[in-house]
């Protein structure tokens, strides 16, 4: 039987509808299919081509609309970094306003917003910055000044969203209030400690910290993935976001409990041992196998620097002979990437499979599974 994929490829071949039609109608008849496949057991089963194209859009953030999107970000990149060499640090925020109201405000262009919102987060950061350089008083350690930077920085982002809606103006909205909070408590307890450098002086407190902060902007991301599993409005957008950044939190957060002796300074050192290692390896798999879960790929790049790093350890001290381990772990983690790229939507369904149904239905739908 003819699969899917291939009757609307042919149906595009004969113009009875567009290549970008044919895309588009892919994963919503497979929807359909898999929906059909409840009452009728002979339903054909999902190819491997309709796994990759359903691998390739099940996170497909809506920032890239075309290439007049990139050539418009390009122009804007250009002009406010020229601008910012010849002007000040106030000549730039009104450009910034301006080009927001006439190319997200009025032209609803996506990867411009992108661009602006970053452009936006640079000055305001910059603009802390000078504020504390000059309102604060000297001798402040770093996080009795991030009091200061923080609202500052959530306060501009706040009112960006307001205005615009772009969701990663949200994120960093967010992302900045949860900052905000870890940095108040730290400073608290701090105080209450007598502890001149808390991180240092108390690693598990400040590991524990991080641990729930980190949680905090994971539990925020998966609301608003939860809030729309079919990813279809600007939630799921603001959920990347989220995403990009509770992945590397959570990871560093725990592997800050591994490397507890040296938390403030270099943890890959000559004291990390392959049992080190292991642990390392064994978070960073579970970290994968979150991302599968949940349809996230950050969970899977934010580990691989680790995963290098810790195969590396395990061939170098566990007495495994080569003459080119830096070659052999790019290797490695290359394959592995690979292996979870391809197999994505296999592995994804292996693993949802198993879980019940009141958190399935929840999850960005596996097509192949009944719900």
């Amino acid at each position: 039987m003819v699969s899917i994929r291939d009757a609307l490829s042919s149906a595009a071949d004969e113009g009875i509808i567009t290549a970008a039609q044919a895309e588009k109608l892919v994963p919503y008849l497979l929807a359909a299919d898999t929906g059909a496949s409840e009452k009728s057991p002979a339903a054909d089963p999902v190819s491997q081509a309709d796994d990759a194209l359903l691998a390739e859009e099940s996170e497909q953030p809506r920032f890239v609309r075309g290439f007049h999107d990139i050539l418009i970000t390009i122009g804007v990149i250009v002009a406010l970094v020229g601008l910012w060499g010849i002007g000040s640090l106030f000549a730039v925020l009104p450009a910034i306003v301006i080009l927001a109201e006439i190319l997200i405000r009025r032209q609803r262009l996506a990867l411009p917003a992108v661009a602006l919102t970053v452009a936006l987060a640079h000055w305001t950061g910059m603009f802390a910055l000078l504020v504390v350089e000059v309102a604060a008083p000297e001798g402040l350690d770093i996080l009795t000044n991030w009091l200061m930077v923080l609202p500052i920085f959530a306060a501009v982002l706040a009112v960006f969203y307001w205005r615009y809606r772009v969701p990663l103006a949200l994120a960093t909205t967010l992302l900045a209030l949860f900052l905000l909070a870890t940095d108040i408590v730290l400073v608290l307890l701090a105080k209450v400690l007598g502890s001149a450098d808390i991180i240092a002086e108390h690693t598990v407190l400040a590991a524990s910290v991080f641990l729930i902060s980190a949680l905090g902007i994971f539990s925020a991301a998966m609301s608003y993935d939860i809030a729309d599993p079919a990813r279809k409005s600007r939630q799921s957008d603001v959920a990347f976001w989220l995403h990009l950044a509770a992945a590397p939190a959570l990871l560093y957060a725990m592997l800050s409990f591994i490397f507890l002796r040296n938390i403030s300074g270099e943890w890959w050192g000559d004291a990390t041992s392959p049992s080190d290692a292991v642990a390392v390896l064994a978070i960073v798999v579970v970290f994968m196998m979150i991302g599968l879960v949940i349809d996230r790929r950050a969970f899977v790049t934010s580990g691989l620097v680790s995963l290098g790093l810790a195969i590396w350890t395990i061939l170098q001290r566990g007495g495994v002979d080569f003459s080119d381990y830096f070659s052999v772990t790019v290797l490695a983690v290359g394959v592995v990437v690979l292996m979870i790229g391809i197999f994505w939507q296999v592995l994804r369904r292996a693993i949802v499979s198993v879980l019940p149904a009141g958190i399935t239905s929840r999850l960005h739908p596996v097509y192949g599974i009944k719900r």
